[in-house]
């Protein structure tokens, strides 16, 4: 028994995510990502969990953030939940891309395995920029051999009584929302792991 654990490593997950990631208008505690911390606890897993999630983040801002981040940290996983907050502000898709692009390569050449969480955006933004917003993860997650969670608001910005499952501003889950988003991500995860 001793020997085992002696050998088990700990996995350090950096999550690098917007205010999806960052409890925004929360109860302290209630967001996927303390939730998975919880997880990782019950389940025995040797893993620390860092939330660098700063709500209103862009990709560029993350790509700013990461290098730093990666020395002091230097995780075994990093989760990047970015990319929605460009669309809000009308950033461009290739500059996201861009961005995205090199915080995999700069996670991946610190020697961390990359899962890229995907983000849908409302049908207002028009047919084409929705679906290249969306396909623009999948494609990432290809080209660099990532892992990809297709869409963190999955089994709740898709049901049919989704209005109940969100915030006042019809952006954020509320707490009963990250219990799914944490099994989104986990799926995806955990297998990593």
């Amino acid at each position: 028994m001793g020997m085992a654990q002696a050998k088990a490593r700990t996995n350090t997950i950096l999550v690098m995510g917007d205010s999806l990631s960052a409890e925004y208008g929360l109860p302290r505690g209630k967001g996927w990502v303390n939730l998975l911390q919880a997880r990782l606890k019950d389940k025995g897993m040797a893993s620390e969990v860092v939330n660098v999630s700063i709500s209103g983040e862009t990709t560029s801002g993350g790509r700013t953030r990461l290098g730093p981040l990666l020395q002091q940290h230097k995780p075994t996983h990093v989760v990047i939940e970015l990319g929605a907050n460009d669309a809000l502000r009308g950033l461009s898709l290739k500059s996201s891309r861009e961005n995205l692009l090199a915080m995999i390569q700069s996670s991946q050449q610190a020697g961390a395995q990359v899962v890229l969480v995907g983000m849908m955006v409302p049908p207002n933004y028009g047919k084409r920029y929705t679906e290249d917003f969306s396909a623009m993860f999948t494609q990432l997650a290809k080209d660099r051999h990532t892992a990809l969670v297709p869409f963190l608001l999955k089994g709740i910005a898709d049901r049919p009584d989704a209005r109940d499952w969100f915030q006042a501003d019809g952006i954020h889950p509320l707490p009963k929302g990250h219990p799914i988003m944490l099994d989104q991500v986990w799926a995806v995860l955990a297998p990593l792991l």
